[in-house]
């Protein structure tokens, strides 16, 4: 049995319907034929029930409680539900009886409902109205805190509801008429606005750098500046036009009439004038747009906008004009008085930072324009908006820059044309022409007594006059002030400095960055330039180097075309400011003057140093011609070189001279020169030779006068231009080792083959340079070794006579016993000459032309003893005083003994003896002189002296001196071979 009720419990449980379990034991039951099974069934099932019913009540004693409340829950719930049914039953009895009851009211209570329609549509047209009221008294509210977006909106909005659903209203014409004046007019404002964040509010943050050499000085901004004499404040300027008519302004901010009416009980004014609109300048301006976008007015805003931008960036310069010369008058600076381009290299970064934040704002506009444009529904085209670029700006800004520079550069060349020339200021009738040179009294110096600029007076008033100035300047916006200002008059225009044409050396560099920034913005594209690199480029190449060139031909000409400029010195006080110790060449001077002038120009525009360098080379070239011609103009005689110019242009005697050892020492200062233990022997051996060469050319022969230069002034000039050369060519040399070896490219090219181009034709023109500075010191060598060889040719040209047609074969008496004639001119030319080449070279080279001068004016002596046809001892006497006083005069200029005329006074002294006492003589004291020499002696004294024997004792002599001197040479050959044996 508990199995069979455990099935009936399994059963139950896999199905959970009752109603099946039943059916299926039906359906056993009747299926059964037997009455056993039949009971057992039922047995099974009646054990089944009794174990579910003790499972129940087990199930309910064990959740009483629940059980409970869930039947009391029910019970509650159900009579609810019942509740619930009679009222809604009762409900819609009620229903259809008023529905019953309002089909007979119908038609009065229709009446009713129209009449509270109206009744509503009349209170919210008087609400429009009271509202509408207000408009004024907002609008003047927004518009004085500068919501001028909440504004438009509330104007436009209420001249949209006057003209629409409150036409008809007859109390609200002249309403409408104000607020519709007020529409017409608004934007007028809102553009004045616009243009006041465009060009002042956008600039007014913008310090200005002043730099200076040693200190960066960072003048405050015009906006914070509180002091008396601050900047210019432009950034509270109030707004030209904003000030129409106060009572113009009035209406709501939404779309409708309701939302203007939420929009005034939600706002609060004062909030909004807690919060300052004009905080963000690009918001501030988008705004702008936005509010002339709902009035429509943005053709008219664009048109507003390229009409007044070239005035404004003007206004602009302007402005920043006066800002530089406050600064400047703070400073202490008269600028009438100081020519500064400083300051105008300040003022143009000032107005290229201005002009920047000016393009930055245009572009803000221009965003918002074109947002406007593709919003438009019927687009920009049908709304007649046609919008402006970047470029156009970037055009304006090209313009107006250009034309400040061609006012500051004197393009136009008027102010120069206006100043008289200082060299042609007088002479210009005959009169005035008598008048320049009458004497005149001598004027007294004009000097105030005193002067109250410096007086607390006088400054307490001139700050006041400023104050008053910018007062008025704060107020309008325009610049105030008369000519009491720190400006430089000029016509319609007002300086900072001077115009003129070197302005440009200040302001390229920063004016080209300026031009490389406009064409980076203008992106991409076809290689093109902007305007301004366009007038710059012209401006340079057709205009300032054709004025510089003709000024540095102006200032060469005026002093290399005069009548001798080889005679024309620099002054004493350019001398000590350039540091030299020997007159120059007024010429040189201004050359070198012009050569730094030009490199400067060449260190300041970059992009053009190719073209300063030909011009530095022309100017070169040309002064090399004129120094040439000058130097072929003094060393000229009838046409014809004189014998030491013909010398030094001979490049065989020429490299033979610099190859001499008193060269080089002339070259090398004493102090630095490595000594020789017989530096002595080694000078003497370069004497001797140089006096053998030259001996060796004009030893035999008279030199005519026109072939030396008898002039001592040439003879300066000559110096002069040595030392002007060297001078030159030193300073080329210090120029040209500066120079950088790559040079900046053409600002017009940016193509590598101009590239190239450009180096190889610098290199071209420095190797040019190099010839040059070369060619110079070739022309101070030359000069140097005329003026070497001039003082040696004289000797020459007064020694030789005195051999040749000189009598010295004279009886001793007081006249005859006198000085040469020759001498005594020779003595003077010499002492001529060291006076005017004291005074006109370096102690070196000085000492390089009279060095060897005693050695020469020896070997002339020595060797013109050959050439007299008798000499007596009174006429040996005479020549020995004749070397003393050259020896003499000789010594006071070299201080030095000159010990080589003694060897000439001892060689002519040796002419005492006889000529069989020369022989002996010559063997008791050795050779000291050549064999030629003692020939020539001993033929002397055999045409001097009687009782010499015939001609064949004669030759004997002669071979038996032979014979001695190769005795001699034998002996001192002996002797130094064991010299160097014992060593």
């Amino acid at each position: 049995m508990a199995a069979e009720t455990g099935r009936y419990r399994s059963a139950v449980s896999k199905n959970k319907d009752p109603s099946g379990l039943l059916i299926s034991v039906i359906r056993t039951l009747s299926s059964s034929d037997d009455v056993q099974d039949r009971e057992t069934e039922k047995g099974r099932l009646e054990e089944a029930f009794e174990t579910c019913d003790r499972d129940l009540d087990e199930l309910i004693v064990q959740h009483y409680a629940e059980l409970t409340t869930a039947i009391r829950t029910y019970q509650s719930i159900t009579e609810r539900i019942t509740s619930s049914r009679n009222k809604i039953k009762q409900v819609k009895e009620n229903l259809l009886s008023c529905k019953m009851l309002l089909h007979c009211k119908r038609d009065e209570l229709r009446k009713l409902w129209i009449e509270g329609i109206e009744h509503k549509h009349v209170l919210q047209l008087l609400d429009e109205i009271e509202s509408i009221k207000q408009v004024p008294q907002r609008l003047v509210a927004y518009m004085a805190s500068k919501h001028y977006l909440h504004a438009t909106d509330m104007l436009v909005s209420a001249v949209d509801s006057l003209e629409g659903p409150l036409l008809q209203v007859e109390g609200l014409g002249d309403l409408r008429l104000e607020l519709h004046s007020k529409k017409l007019n608004i934007h007028v404002v809102l553009i004045d606005e616009l243009h006041r964040h465009l060009y002042i509010k956008s600039t007014s943050r913008l310090g200005h750098k002043n730099k200076d050499k040693n200190a960066a000085r960072l003048l405050g901004s015009a906006a914070k500046d509180a002091s008396p004499n601050a900047a210019l404040d432009v950034s509270n300027l109030s707004t030209p036009r904003k000030l129409l008519d106060s009572s113009q302004f009035s209406t709501p901010g939404s779309g409708s009439v309701r939302e203007l009416q939420q929009d005034a009980r939600e706002s609060n004014l004062a909030d909004l004038s807690e919060v300052d609109p004009e905080e963000n300048s690009a918001e501030f301006m988008g705004i702008l747009i936005k509010a002339l976008a709902k009035l429509k007015k943005v053709p008219e805003t664009i048109k507003a906008i390229m009409e007044r931008l070239e005035p404004e960036l003007k206004q602009i310069v302007k402005r920043s004009t006066t800002q530089i010369a406050d600064h400047a008058y703070r400073r202490g600076e008269n600028l009438a008085q100081e020519s500064q381009p400083r300051l105008l290299l300040d003022l143009l970064e000032l107005l290229f930072e201005k002009f920047k934040a000016v393009a930055q704002a245009h572009s803000v506009v221009l965003a918002q324009l074109q947002q406007i444009a593709v919003q438009c529904p019927g687009g920009a085209h049908q709304e007649g908006i046609k919008l402006y670029e970047q470029a156009d700006v970037s055009a304006k800004i090209q313009t107006v820059l250009q034309v400040l520079l061609m006012e500051y550069l004197d393009v136009k060349n008027s102010r120069s044309a206006t100043e008289p020339s200082a060299q042609l200021s007088y002479a210009r009738t005959g009169s005035e022409f008598a008048a320049f040179f009458a004497k005149k009294k001598p004027q007294r110096a004009k000097q105030s007594l005193f002067k109250f600029e410096s007086s607390s007076h006088a400054i307490s008033m001139s700050a006041y006059l400023r104050e008053q100035r910018q007062e008025l300047y704060s107020k309008s916006g325009e610049l105030q002030g008369g000519a009491d200002d720190n400006l430089i008059e000029g016509g319609e225009m007002k300086f900072v400095c001077k115009p003129g044409a070197r302005n440009i050396t200040v302001i390229f560099q920063p004016l080209l960055r300026f031009i490389l920034e406009i064409e980076m913005n203008m992106g991409p594209g076809p290689a093109k330039q902007c305007q301004l690199r366009a007038f710059l480029t012209y401006y340079i190449n057709d205009l300032f180097l054709n004025q510089v060139r003709t000024e540095i031909n102006k200032e060469i000409e005026a002093v290399s075309k005069a009548a001798d400029p080889l005679k024309i010195l620099a002054s004493a006080d350019t001398m000590k400011v350039l540091g030299v110790h020997r007159p120059l060449l007024q010429s040189t001077v201004v050359v070198e003057k012009s050569i730094q002038d030009l490199m400067s120009l060449m260190q300041d525009l970059s992009a053009y140093s190719n073209q300063f360098l030909e011009m530095v080379c022309d100017k070169l070239k040309e002064y090399k011609d004129i120094c040439n011609s000058a130097y072929r103009g003094v060393v000229k005689c009838e046409e014809k070189l004189t014998i030491s110019a013909s010398w030094s242009k001979d490049e065989d005697i020429s490299r033979l001279l610099q190859s001499l050892p008193n060269w080089a020492n002339m070259a090398q200062p004493r102090q630095t020169r490595q000594k020789r233990e017989d530096e002595e022997d080694f000078t003497r051996a370069a004497f001797a030779k140089e006096s053998e060469v030259l001996t060796g050319n004009l030893g035999d022969k008279l030199i005519p006068q026109n072939e030396i230069l008898r002039d001592v002034s040439d003879l300066k000039a000559l110096a002069n231009l040595h030392e002007s050369m060297e001078w030159l060519a030193s300073r080329l040399k210090t120029f040209f080792t500066n120079l950088p070896h790559a040079s900046s490219v053409s600002p017009c090219s940016a193509d590598s083959q101009v590239v190239g181009e450009s180096e190889r034709s610098r290199e071209q023109i420095l190797q040019t340079l190099s010839d040059l500075s070369r060619g110079f010191q070739d022309i101070a060598d030359r000069c140097l070794l005329v003026l070497h060889l001039e003082v040696r040719v004289h000797c020459f040209h007064y020694l030789i006579p005195l051999a040749k047609q000189g009598n010295y074969a004279i009886v001793a008496n007081v006249e005859s016993m006198d000085y040469d004639p020759l001498v005594v001119k020779l003595n003077k030319d010499i002492s001529a000459i060291d006076e005017a080449m004291g005074a006109a070279l370096q102690q070196h080279k000085f000492q390089y032309i009279f060095e060897g001068l005693g050695h020469l004016i020896s070997c002339i002596l020595i060797n013109g003893a050959q050439y007299f046809k008798r000499i007596s001892e009174s006429g040996i006497k005479k020549m020995c005083r004749n070397i003393f006083v050259l020896q003499q005069n000789l010594t006071n200029i070299t201080m030095s003994r000159e010990a080589d005329l003694d060897f000439a006074r001892q060689y002519y002294e040796m002419l005492y003896n006889t000529a069989d006492e020369l022989l002996n003589l010559v063997v008791d004291q050795g050779v000291r002189y050549t064999e030629l020499e003692y020939i020539n002696a001993l033929s002397l004294l055999h045409r001097s002296q009687t009782g010499v024997g015939d001609l064949s004792t004669q030759n004997v002599r002669l071979q038996r001196l032979k014979e001695i001197i190769c005795e001699q040479a034998a002996i001192k050959q002996a002797t130094k071979d064991k010299k160097i044996t014992t060593v």
